[in-house]
């Protein structure tokens, strides 16, 4: 047995003694003899980066058909099997797995814009079926951005803005916040190499000083909260620079006057005892006016859950403070996928848990049937891919009706998305609507705080013009649906 595969092997063991190690191994052996004649752009055997898009899924303790299907994702694209040899050798889950991240062959469209487009139609179709197929194509881009020195610049830039604009989006909607950043820095330094190299400089010049007054913030913390007597851990990180310099960007301000360069996550075992920390922390250390925000009762639509608020110590350092049960914590860390293992975890003996684990999942993935829905008559390669960006944009509003119901919707989200996120119906008799009691145009764009009422009239129809007023997959879809039922009655 190789190395890499007893490594592997070791990794899956950790968290699944029980898994099919044969089959980890069938798979292995299989993938490298596959790809024996074929090697990466660094030299190394192409197995290799089977192997490591497999291990990057042990971090979240996937079972061993993801990691076989990791293992085998590029047979089809590019060797000689067939989905028919490998469903004979490993059955139709892990073939499927592998089917959904394959490529249709380049060959078969006119542009690169095309086949871009109809692969990841291609594979969020497979996605709503199996939420696995995202997150192996997450893992093989993560390894591909880990590796993107050794092609070209051109190539470098090219795969690294696919990246940014489809890829890292998609992480943060699903709420793989680890990789999302990461995948963030890799595509930073390929896209702006000078900007990357003055803010990681910054940061590392600062980060002596910044660690100490951390290790002083986290000394203070740990004396408060360990006169609780409860469970807890705490953790710090560094920002991302990317993350860095977005908020530099956002607020117009140079990196010295960036604070807080770390974020500092205190664990602990219920929901109730984040709250007593909360109030410990809110009594014994200076809280920066507005910073508090309270996602566990009010969860970000990708299920991620804290307390946030942000300290400022005796020495003016600014640190912002994340407060989270363990299972929270997994859940910002890995999101969706997380949220796999924990179904998984109770496929067995726990069916009240495992359909309610169902629910949230189907709820999770909503975007993306909204997606291939208003799309599904879509011909137009720029459209599809733009409203894959729309419905994984992370930037929200939240804005109320007249009873006072809240409403969330995509940044940039018009009054007429409104409309029709309040009820299709009354969508399509929209005639305009009223924001803050001022009639706007239904192209108006809406900011969060604000409060919107619709006016509708019977002899309103939605018209062509309307698809490029909405950006909402759920406001097109309707839109469309009328216009070809109307064209039909012609």
């Amino acid at each position: 047995m190789s190395e890499k595969l007893d490594e592997l092997i070791n990794l899956v063991k950790e968290y699944s003694p029980n898994a099919d190690f044969a089959l980890i191994e069938k798979a292995y052996n299989y993938a490298k003899n596959a790809h024996y004649f074929q090697q990466r752009a660094s030299g190394e055997p192409y197995i290799v980066h089977c192997y490591n898009t497999a291990k990057i899924l042990t971090e979240l303790k996937l079972d061993e058909a993801t990691i076989c299907a990791a293992l085998l994702h590029d047979v089809l694209e590019d060797t000689l099997v067939a989905p028919e040899e490998l469903k004979e050798e490993f059955g139709e889950e892990i073939t499927t797995l592998v089917e959904g991240v394959t490529k249709i062959n380049s060959y078969k469209f006119s542009d690169n814009i095309t086949a871009q487009a109809e692969n990841w139609r291609k594979m969020l179709l497979a996605v709503v079926k199996d939420t696995r197929v995202i997150i192996i194509k997450l893992a093989d881009r993560l390894h591909n951005m880990r590796t993107i020195r050794y092609l070209s610049p051109d190539k470098q830039k090219e795969i690294s803005l696919e990246t940014l604009t489809l890829y890292t989006p998609f992480a943060h909607r699903l709420g793989i916040y680890k990789w999302k950043s990461e995948l963030e820095d890799l595509i930073f330094e390929v896209l702006q190499p000078a900007k990357y190299k003055e803010i990681r400089s910054k940061w590392e010049a600062r980060s002596e000083s910044n660690l100490k007054n951390l290790e002083l913030i986290q000394d203070q913390i740990k004396d408060t909260v360990e006169k609780m007597k409860v469970s807890y851990r705490i953790l710090a990180r560094p920002k991302n620079l990317y993350g860095i310099y977005k908020k530099m960007q956002r607020q117009e301000k140079p990196f010295s006057a960036i604070q807080d360069l770390f974020g500092m996550r205190i664990i602990t075992d219920t929901q109730e005892n984040c709250y007593a920390i909360l109030s410990q922390i809110q009594t014994n250390f200076k809280i920066l006016e507005g910073s508090f925000t309270d996602y566990i009762a009010v969860p970000k639509a990708n299920m991620y859950q804290s307390l946030h608020i942000t300290v400022v110590s005796d020495t003016g350092v600014i640190v912002e403070i994340q407060i989270r049960t363990e299972e929270m914590h997994r859940r910002a860390e890995y999101g969706i996928a997380a949220h796999w293992r924990y179904k998984a975890a109770f496929e067995k003996n726990a069916a009240a848990n495992l359909k309610q684990t169902d629910i949230n999942m189907e709820h999770h993935l909503e975007f993306i049937k909204h997606i291939l829905e208003s799309q599904k008559d879509v011909h137009d390669s720029n459209e599809f891919l733009t409203a894959i960006k729309t419905e994984c944009n992370f930037d929200q509003i939240y804005v109320s009706t007249p009873k006072g119901d809240a409403i969330k919707l995509p940044d940039g989200a018009t009054a007429l998305d409104f409309a029709y996120a309040v009820h299709s119906d009354i969508g399509d008799k929209c005639m305009g609507v009223k924001v803050d009691g001022k009639l706007v145009p239904l192209d108006y764009k809406l900011k969060t705080g604000q409060k919107c009422e619709v006016l509708v009239r019977k002899n309103i129809n939605p018209t062509e013009n309307w698809l490029k007023i909405v950006i909402t997959a759920q406001a097109k879809s309707r839109i469309r649906k009328y216009l070809r039922e109307h064209n039909k009655k012609k």
